[in-house]
């Protein structure tokens, strides 16, 4: 007996309907990214592994997809190593590639690699695949599509300010009311700094960025699980907890962050980004969110984070300020700053909320029924002068019964039908039927686009 066949968990097909509704999404991102300035590249599926290690956090590689080397991969392991069962020792020696984790670090790379080709600041956007050995659960995905926009070369915060602008016209458009959560890792490091835990910055800033999943008690026992002090817990319950308007808190944090430097230069950065954007006409509300960490390591100015109001999903976009990240592959002094749009997420949320255009869904516009070769063949033509003035048309390839053929035009909810007989052919017109009312009515080959729009 066959084996039924599967996919691998935490990865999804797509029908014809919903990948009208997916490219919806991915053409309205691109607009809004191409008014910007922004060019399109792309990179490979899988990059070699010690381009993306270390560079997500420990939490981060172990969710990398590593790729089997070609060949007899076990050849040249270690036999001791092979013997003991190690799993993690083994994989450096049998795997030298993995699938992207994300689109940022391949970006880095790329810069590094083509930086005598291109010209700074240098905007781009991004869309495609990436990969994580994940749980699958609600919204999240081993295979998902991200949709990046990032500047290099420019250290100025109005490229923070016009990726906020981005995130609001992008939403705009789709019709998804969101709110952008917003925080500086500058700010998070000074909070490290006057708790008396500086070295355990990256321990702080995983927990805390759970506190909307796992609540306060959870993250304060995770934090002591990491070896932080109780006194020190207890000096960040007041930050954890800081409320009132954007205003109100960035007053509150100086006052905190005082004696740390680099605290009160990320309050200044977020008071600057803030200040621009409340004299701009953005629509979508941000909110000064202390709490907001995102745990990749690469992170060290602003941090964003979008989440949809009227569904729970977690974020639907994210992103930062990468001020080191080229560094890691020989390019110093090369600041960027960049958000992803998670398209998987996005998608879900409109399908909830069922937010696409009626249009959108329509794929075949009219299909002229077959009546026999030389009706089919006078039908060919008429379609292909159709397509030409963009309408959506097809000819139903067999001469088949009545039937079956409008059987078809249903199932694909096509929204009219084009019946060319002898009689038709002879009077130089087309009889259109409305696949929804019924109605039928005679017209002239350049009067159908009106007809049907």
């Amino acid at each position: 007996m066959a084996q039924k066949p599967s996919i691998p968990k935490g990865t999804r097909d797509f029908s014809p309907a919903e990948m009208v509704r997916r490219n919806y999404i991915f053409d309205s991102i691109k607009e809004v990214f191409q008014r910007y300035g922004y060019m399109p590249i792309e990179t490979p599926a899988m990059e070699n592994l010690d381009t993306l290690l270390g560079k997500y956090g420990d939490e981060g590689d172990k969710l990398l997809f590593k790729i089997l080397n070609s060949g007899d991969f076990l050849r040249k392991a270690d036999e001791s190593l092979l013997a003991r069962k190690d799993s993690n020792a083994i994989a450096g020696q049998i795997s030298e590639k993995g699938l992207r984790y994300d689109l940022t670090v391949p970006f880095a790379r790329f810069v590094v690699q083509h930086q005598n080709e291109l010209s700074f600041p240098f905007k781009r956007y991004q869309i495609q695949p990436v990969w994580r050995a994940d749980r699958p659960q609600k919204g999240r995905y081993r295979e998902f599509f991200q949709c990046d926009v990032d500047v290099v070369g420019s250290d100025s915060l109005f490229n923070e300010v016009e990726l906020i602008q981005i995130v609001d016209e992008v939403f705009q458009k789709l019709g998804i009311r969101v709110v952008i959560k917003l925080n500086n890792r500058k700010v998070l490091a000074g909070i490290a700094e006057i708790i008396g835990e500086a070295s355990r910055l990256t321990d702080i800033t995983v927990a805390i960025d759970k506190l909307e999943k796992i609540g306060l008690e959870k993250v304060n026992s995770e934090l002591s699980e990491k070896g932080l002090s109780d006194e020190a817990i207890e000096k960040l319950q007041p930050i954890l907890s800081l409320s009132g308007s954007n205003a109100e808190k960035l007053v509150k944090l100086g006052e905190i962050l005082a004696e740390s430097e680099v605290g009160t230069k990320g309050v200044d950065e977020l008071n600057e980004v803030l200040t621009i954007i409340d004299a701009l006409n953005v629509e979508t509300g941000v909110e000064l969110d202390l709490t907001l960490a995102r745990g990749l390591n690469y992170y060290t100015g602003a941090i964003f984070e979008v989440k949809a109001i009227d569904v729970e999903i977690g974020s639907i976009t994210g992103g930062g300020r990468y001020d080191d990240l080229t560094g890691i592959f020989g390019l110093k002094d090369v600041s960027g700053v960049g958000i992803s749009f998670g398209a998987d997420r996005i998608f879900d949320v409109m399908n909830q909320l069922e937010l696409y255009p009626p249009e959108v869904t329509v794929t075949t516009q009219l299909m002229f029924v077959n009546f026999g070769p030389k009706e089919g063949a006078h039908c060919l033509k008429l379609a292909g002068d159709l397509r030409k003035s963009g309408l959506k048309v097809e000819v139903y390839p067999d001469s088949a019964k009545m039937k079956k053929q409008m059987t078809y035009a249903n199932k694909k909810n096509i929204g009219f039908v084009a019946l060319v007989g002898e009689e038709e052919i002879n009077n130089g017109v087309v009889t259109i039927k409305n696949m929804e009312t019924g109605e039928q009515k005679s017209v002239k080959p350049e009067e159908i686009t009106s007809v049907i729009g």
